[in-house]
This record gives C-alpha cells, structure tokens and sequence, in this order.
C-alpha cells in the first residue's frame, strides 16, 4: 500500500478502489440534474498512499488558492482553512479507512466549506463526540506505523493529528471541525467537514453551555445573549443552517431544542446536513 503504483490491486476483490476523488462544486449543494455544477473535471489521485497524500493535498491547496467570487457582490473572497488542518484531514482520510471497503476516499470542496469522507466508520470506541478529547486510534497500525518512517512523513503517529486541528480552527476563530458517522448509504462513511466562516463569539459561549447543559432552547438563548425571541430564533436558524447545531425532530415548533450534531446517539446516523446526496462515485444521485 505504501510503495505499489496501484494500492487497489493489493485489496481482495477485482479493481478495488482505493484512490482519491476530489470534486470542486459551484456554490454550497451539490446540483441534481442532467448538467452537475462542477467548477471542473473530477480529479483522480492513486499511486502509493504517501503519494496520494501529497498529491492531493497540493491540489485541494491549487484549488483553493483560486478564491471564489461572490455571485451577488462580484468580489473575490478567500478560503481561510488553516493549511495543516487540510493535510491532517486528508491523511487521517487515507491512513484510517477501512480498506475492506471498495470505495475511494473523497473530497467536496464548495464555496463554504470542504468534506473529506473516508470510507467506514470509526475504529474502537471514537464518536464524533469524543474524537476531539479521543484524538485518532489507528484501524490500520501498520500503515500508520511506516508512514511516518518516511523522510517527510504526514503523520507523527503520536494521536496529536485530530486535537491540533480543533486548536487551529479555533485559533482561526473558524468553527470547529464537525465530524459525523454515516450509515444509511450501501458502505458506511465518516466526513470531516471544515467551514469556511468566522465563528462568532457568541458561538463559543452558546457550544460550551450545550456541552455542560445538554440540548438549548429559544428562550435559553434569549438569556444567554441577551436577545429577544425573535433574535434568538434567527441566530439559531442560522446555525442550523450552517450545520452546526439541527432540530430535535421529535419536538414541536413552540418547544423546539437544538442540539450539537455529534450529541445525538453518539453522533451517527444523522440527518445529512447539507444534504449533497452523492453516490461512491462522488456523482449526483
């Protein structure tokens, strides 16, 4: 897997899949439709892991550095990601896949944030809601192990991968990464997705009473910030609308809570939140 040309012919089963596939969409969904709103081509990237890391680790870098224009404005903004958070993601994406799986792993970038979804779920006992005090277990030990042998390796093997990623964002004053486990599709899939917004400090102060509180409602809110009803609802629709906080669906409007995605059922199984609705082959559905 470290040194073959084609990883994917070492796997059990014809024609594995064990590549990389980046897809650069216009816009925040994926299009369904007879044209999709690719910016591009689909990018391929295979060859030995090391390899697959580098090379599209560089790419998503390439593409990135582009910007993007705004369609109202006509100005050009900047993907503000923190360089080693994008690498980090990416490694972990190769390094702890699960093999058995004949998938590539694959990468979305839109105009507000990017996904790398990695084919499998978590290895032991991580959650999306424990990965960031857990750090990473490695489901392939021996791939993590010679990987960071290497002159340059992209890994230290040393658990720090996941937390300093966290650090970074924050460091940033983005939003954290938000991971979540899927597993109503035919082979099951952890994202990592990183958003390309400024956290707010009300943020901070609205996730750290979920984390001691449990689920928050409107009027919770309106204590917090110190805002009216009708403030409180859109700040709350709006972290909906990122992904970063969903709806019990369970509850009524007038007593509506909110939770953290990963806080629900440990974190997997939820609804996809910004519903790209791709199918293995990273093509629309």
């Amino acid at each position: 897997m470290l040194f073959a040309d084609e990883p994917g012919g070492l796997l059990a089963g014809v024609g594995a899949r064990s590549d990389i596939r980046i897809f650069h969409y216009r816009g925040h969904q994926v299009e369904h439709g007879p044209v999709p709103n690719l910016m591009r081509a689909p990018k391929t990237v295979s060859g030995p892991l090391i390899v697959q890391i580098e090379r599209a680790h560089a790419y998503v870098m390439e593409l990135l550095a582009e910007g993007l224009v705004l369609a109202a404005s006509g100005f050009k903004t900047a993907h503000r990601y923190p360089e080693r958070v994008i690498k980090e993601a990416i490694t972990n994406a190769v390094v702890h896949r699960d093999y058995r799986l004949n998938r590539d792993v694959q990468i979305r970038v839109f105009d507000n944030r990017i996904e790398v979804e990695s084919p499998g779920l978590f290895p032991g006992n991580i959650k999306p809601g424990t990965i960031a005090q857990a750090g990473s277990f490695a489901r392939n030990p021996l791939i993590a192990r010679n990987l960071r042998e290497f002159p340059v390796p992209p890994n230290v093997d040393a658990g720090e991968g996941v937390r300093m990623m966290f650090a970074e964002m924050r460091a940033n004053n983005l939003y954290p990464p938000m991971y979540r486990e899927t597993t109503a599709t035919a082979q099951p899939s952890v994202t990592v997705t990183l958003l390309n917004e400024e956290r707010p400090p009300m943020w901070e102060q609205v996730s750290d009473w979920i984390d001691r509180n449990g689920p928050i409602g409107n009027s919770d809110l309106c204590a917090i910030a110190g805002v009216d009803t009708l403030k409180a609802s859109k700040m709350l629709k709006r972290w909906v609308e990122q992904g970063v906080l969903f709806a019990d669906p369970e509850r009524g409007k007038r007593n509506m809570v909110y939770f953290k995605p990963a806080l629900a059922d440990g974190g997997s199984d939820l609804p996809d939140l910004f519903s790209n609705d791709v199918d293995n082959n990273g093509g629309n559905k």
